[in-house]
C-alpha cells in the first residue's frame, strides 16, 4: 500500500485572464472533472475506472487521446484491478452497455513516481497529481493528461487537463 507521508501543497487554479494579469504562466486548462460514488463493500476502489469512464465518454476523448496518466496507487492491488477493470470487455458488458473504457498505455502513466513510490501525503495528494500532470504536459509537449483517484468511503474522481500552450 502506499505509505501516509508528511507533505504540503498549493494549486493556483484561475482564469487565464487573471493568471497572466498577475505575471503567472499557466500550464494547464482544467477542462473538465467529475466525482463519483460507488458501492463501498463491492466497488471501494474502482472509482478511477467508473470516472474515467464518464469523462472520456463526456469529452467525446478516448485513452489514445491522452498522453499523460496520472492515477493514484492507493495499494498495488487498487491500481492493478483498475487498470484490468478498464481493458476488461466482461466488466464493460455488466457496467458500462458493453464499452470498453481502454487501455491504459502504463509507458505514459505515473511516469515521475506514483503513490506508491512517493508516499500518500493526505490532503496533498490530490495537488500532487494535478501539478507533476500539468508539468508533464508541458515538458512532453502532449495535450491532454488524465488524473484518476479513488477515496475512502467509495469516493471516485478523474479530470482532463490540456496543456497550455506558453
Amino acid at each position: 500500500s502506499s505509505f501516509l507521508t508528511d507533505g504540503a501543497a498549493a494549486t493556483l487554479v484561475m482564469s487565464e485572464e487573471k493568471a497572466l494579469q498577475l505575471g503567472y504562466k499557466p500550464l494547464a486548462y482544467l477542462r473538465d472533472w467529475i466525482f463519483r460514488g460507488c458501492d463501498p463493500f463491492e466497488e471501494l476502489l474502482l472509482g478511477p475506472t467508473y470516472c474515467t469512464n464518464d469523462i472520456l465518454a463526456k469529452n467525446k476523448l478516448s485513452m489514445t487521446d491522452i498522453g499523460v496518466f496520472e492515477i493514484h496507487e492507493a495499494f498495488a492491488g487498487q491500481i492493478l484491478s483498475n487498470l484490468a477493470a478498464m481493458s476488461s470487455q466482461s466488466f464493460a458488458d455488466k457496467n458500462f452497455d458493453g464499452k470498453v473504457v481502454g487501455t491504459v498505455d502504463v509507458d505514459k502513466m505515473n511516469t515521475k513516481g506514483g503513490s506508491l513510490a512517493l508516499g500518500h501525503p493526505f490532503g496533498a495528494t490530490g495537488s500532487r497529481l494535478v501539478t507533476t500532470a500539468s508539468r508533464r504536459l508541458q515538458m512532453e509537449q502532449e495535450q491532454f493528461a488524465l488524473i484518476a483517484a479513488c477515496a475512502d468511503g467509495g469516493v471516485g474522481h478523474a479530470c482532463i487537463l490540456e496543456r497550455y500552450d506558453n
